[in-house]
Parts: C-alpha cells; structure tokens; sequence
C-alpha cells in the first residue's frame, strides 16, 4: 500500500471511483447513503489506497452532492474503521495492516486465556447473565463502533475475576487495539454472525466450567478472524 504523501487526489476522484460511483447511483434513498457505500466499496476493494485523502469538496464534486453528506458519509466509514481523520491532513483512508493485526492477534491468543483460566472458577451467575446480555445487546446492535465496545465489556466480563490487574489491564489494551480491525472485518466480511456464534460457544464452555474448553474457544475465536482478514487483505492486494 502507498503512503499518504504518493496518494493522488485527482486520481481519486476523477478515476478511482468514477466506476464506483455509477454502480452505487440508482441503488440509495439519501445522499449519504449513496456516497458511504461506494466509499466503502472503493476502500474495500482497494480502489482507494491506504492514506489516500479525502478531500470534501473533491469528494462532493465528484459525487455531484453538496458538502453535507460527504461529511456525514466520512464519520460513518470512520465507524467502521474505514477512514482516520489527522488534526493537520484531514480525513484519509484508514491503513489496514495484516501484520499489525496478526501481532495483536498472537498478543491476545496468550493474554486472554491465561486471564480467562485464573477468571472462570471465581465466575458467579451474574457474570454469565451479564456476559449473556451484552451477546443479545451485540445481536441487535447496527452501529461498529458500539459493537467493538459491547465485544471488549463481553470478553472483560468472563475475564475480569483474574485478580491480575497488569494482566487484565493489558487484555484489555489488546482488546482495543483489535477494534478497529474488528470493525472493519464487519464491513468487509459480514464478520458478525459467525462472531456471535463463537462468544456463546464460548460462554457456554465458561458455564459449564470448562477450562480447556472455555480457553480453546478463545483461541479459536481469535485466530480465526485473524485467518479470514489475512485471507481478505491478501486476495484484495492480489
């Protein structure tokens, strides 16, 4: 992926998602809509580079829409970990890294386990019930940035009866370092279903009080949305 300072705003505009454009603009009810889905679908598909600006006035030209809902369009990709906005440089594409993921990947696989075994005998009924309620709150939830914090106060829950305040802390410094790749996995691989699915595999394993199993499933849930990200990013940069 080029760095921001290689990024070509008139190529942006003018070429890169000219295509894109036309397929999304009979396909949306608002404006915004219209402009978040084929911004995201330039960005997903790699049309858009990493560290490409964002300009809003270019961006509306090119949208033939007024200022307004490129900026609300650019808050919502923001949400989904798509875009960064920079005090000095704006809103750019976000920089999605495979190797940055897969090393907070390999962090969490040995952090949370060990947190999780010293957790579940000290887990209590209202631990599950909570831990159950955030996984129905995540199955309704539409909006990224509140499922990356419903996902970490689910994860914290089965772990947070460790009694190690430096290694929960750090679980959960990895927790958040993982949201962003969270929620693009979400917007890119409709990652969720298959998520919700491992989080009551694993509650499951936490009730019955098994620790291999509960630990395996940890592991499992997180190497296995590391795996379909480097899948993805590999495929997009082939």
């Amino acid at each position: 992926m080029p760095p921001a300072s290689d990024a070509r705003p008139s190529a942006l505009t003018a070429v890169a998602l000219s295509a894109v454009i036309e397929r999304n603009r009979r396909h949306f009810r608002t404006a915004t809509e219209f402009v978040e889905a084929a911004m995201r679908e330039g960005i997903l598909t790699g049309a858009l580079p990493a560290g490409a600006p964002l300009r809003q006035e270019e961006l509306a030209a090119a949208f033939g829409v007024s200022r307004m809902p490129v900026r609300e369009a650019l808050r919502q990709l923001e949400a989904r970990a798509l875009v960064e906005f920079h005090p000095h440089r704006g809103a750019v594409v976000a920089e999605i890294s495979a190797a940055d993921s897969a090393d907070i990947s390999a962090i969490r696989a040995a952090l949370e386990p060990a947190a999780l075994r010293l957790s579940l005998p000290r887990l209590t009924a209202g631990d599950f019930t909570l831990a159950e309620e955030l996984i129905g709150e995540m199955d309704a939830e539409t909006d990224p940035g509140r499922m990356g914090e419903l996902n970490r106060r689910f994860h914290m829950t089965l772990y947070a009866r460790a009694g190690r305040p430096r290694l929960l802390a750090l679980a959960e410094q990895h927790l958040a370092a993982a949201d962003r790749y969270l929620r693009f996995q979400f917007a890119a691989l409709g990652y969720h279903p298959r998520s919700q699915d491992e989080h009551r595999a694993l509650l499951a394993a936490c009730r019955a009080g098994n620790a291999d199993a509960a630990c395996a499933a940890v592991v499992n849930h997180i190497l296995a949305a590391e795996k379909l990200l480097t899948a993805f990013l590999g495929e997009r940069g082939s």
